[in-house]
């Protein structure tokens, strides 16, 4: 078990340190489409949510943990997007990626946020869509296809979110 946690300290270390790295000057552009993997993790109520029962929305994914400085800067950024465009069929899922989600609800009760949180403890999910960098931040199309890709978070970056996800909501299935 000592090693289990080692490795998962050693993950998030990594993560961390990648991700003040890898947060550059600007956000990444537009991705050739590919289709998001699909998963299923337990939302914060206890229930199941999946990826593909979200086909026809235009999703941004965000994997962020309570011990991510950016991640707690960029959380009601994204639950501000998540209010403006839910109507138009936008959602945001928080997939935190800590082992014990006590973490994320102690972070979740200082920054309460109305999007969905889903609990990668394992970081199964984490390692399927090759998060190297805290946060990361995918934006999912209509159809299911990966188009947008953000590792790290800057401020304005929010801006370029909103921008993307505007431009997907606008394309046709």
């Amino acid at each position: 078990m000592n090693t289990l946690r080692s490795y998962s300290y050693i993950y998030r270390l990594a993560l961390l340190l990648f991700g003040l790295y890898a947060a550059g000057p600007a956000p990444a552009a537009e991705q050739p489409p590919e289709a998001a993997p699909d998963f299923t993790l337990k939302s914060g109520g206890g229930e199941n949510l999946k990826l593909s029962e979200l086909r026809g929305q235009v999703v941004l994914i965000n994997f962020w943990a309570s011990w991510c400085g950016p991640c707690r800067k960029e959380m009601p950024l994204l639950d501000q997007l998540y209010q403006q465009y839910k109507p138009l069929g936008f959602t945001v899922l928080g997939v935190n990626v800590e082992e014990d989600p006590a973490q994320a609800r102690t972070l979740l009760s200082k920054v309460p946020v109305s999007f969905p949180i889903v609990f990668d403890g394992a970081n199964s999910v984490s390692k399927l869509y090759n998060v190297i960098a805290m946060p990361t931040t995918v934006i999912v199309d209509r159809n299911g296809n990966m188009r947008y890709l953000h590792k790290g978070y800057m401020p304005g970056y929010e801006d370029t979110y909103q921008q993307q996800v505007r431009a997907l909501l606008t394309e046709r299935m």
